[in-house]
């Protein structure tokens, strides 16, 4: 026995198209077949998949609500098997004083083939070609990968649990929650309606050794007690690629120092900056000799950081 489309995406049957939606987008994340590794997610995810497409369209979703899982065997004017006669309903989304029935049965017997008669009219009336529904993924990339953009091969998997690649031109600096839409890459349209779109919600990976605000991305600058006091150039790896950072002299631990233009570029505005911050670190162990030179600082230094300057 098929399985209730409604229980299937776990809403009630009076839900709303964006619970429907929700509950939809939910599910698969969740069962998709390159996330979930799960023996029956391939099958979880084309039941989900075949339930959505279904409810998804308003009058599809009338005749199941109406004939139950026997629906695709009932013309889509809601007329009975075979299209002799039967009872005909309101065609979803009807609207009075628009060509539809409003909450009006009406009975037409006998054994004339109204499908044959009626069907170019009721498609008419029903919209004739509509667009596909939309399809949503998310597109996960690294930070080095979101400032330099460039083309990526996302591999998706298929209501019916079939896989596509699709090749996506990732602009450079593409922020955490952006859409990329690909036109023509979602469901197949109604009636030789277009196909609807593909819309790839970016993710951005956190990453342990940058942390991005808005543009900006800031990143911790190990230095040395005497690269700090004494001032230094210091190369270092950013998302974009090696940088080279001027350590100002008498630089304390959490000075940051600003690199304009160097974060999260921007295609329509000036672009992030980034700040290096400034960690001052010791040698895990010292040498006889480095402690000699550090015993010797301390005799000759009043420095005192715990003094209120």
């Amino acid at each position: 026995m098929a399985k209730d489309h409604y229980s299937v995406l776990g809403v009630q049957r009076t839900a709303k198209p964006d619970e429907i939606q929700r509950a939809y987008r939910k599910l698969a994340r969740k069962y998709h077949p390159d996330v979930n590794r799960e023996p029956d997610a391939a099958d979880k995810f084309k039941e989900i998949g075949e339930a959505y497409n279904t409810l998804s369209d308003p009058e599809t979703r009338a005749r199941y609500d109406r004939f139950g899982s026997d629906y695709r065997h009932y013309a889509s004017s809601g007329a009975g098997p075979g299209g002799n006669g039967g009872r005909w309903g309101p065609r979803a989304g009807a609207r009075p004083g628009r060509g539809g029935y409003g909450n009006v049965e009406v009975d037409m017997g006998g054994d004339v083939d109204w499908e044959d008669l009626l069907g170019g009219w009721f498609r008419q009336q029903a919209g004739g070609p509509a667009q596909g529904t939309d399809h949503e993924a998310e597109l996960w990339l690294t930070l080095e990968e979101a400032v330099r953009g460039g083309k990526r091969t996302v591999r998706l998997a298929q209501p019916d649990g079939a896989t596509s690649n699709y090749v996506v031109d990732v602009p450079p600096g593409v922020l955490d929650g952006q859409r990329i839409r690909l036109a023509g890459q979602g469901g197949p349209g109604r009636e030789g309606g277009p196909q609807g779109d593909l819309l790839l919600t970016m993710r951005i990976q956190p990453d342990s050794r940058y942390r991005l605000k808005g543009r900006d991305i800031y990143v911790d600058l190990p230095v040395t007690p005497s690269e700090a006091a004494l001032g230094a150039k210091i190369k270092t790896q950013a998302p974009a690629g090696t940088v080279t950072i001027t350590v100002p002299s008498s630089s304390s631990s959490g000075r940051r120092l600003r690199l304009r233009g160097q974060g999260m570029p921007n295609p329509r505005g000036l672009p992030g900056n980034l700040y290096a911050e400034i960690k001052i670190m010791v040698p895990p162990s010292l040498s006889k000799e480095e402690r000699k030179l550090y015993e010797k600082i301390g005799s000759v230094s009043d420095f005192n950081p715990r003094e209120e300057r």
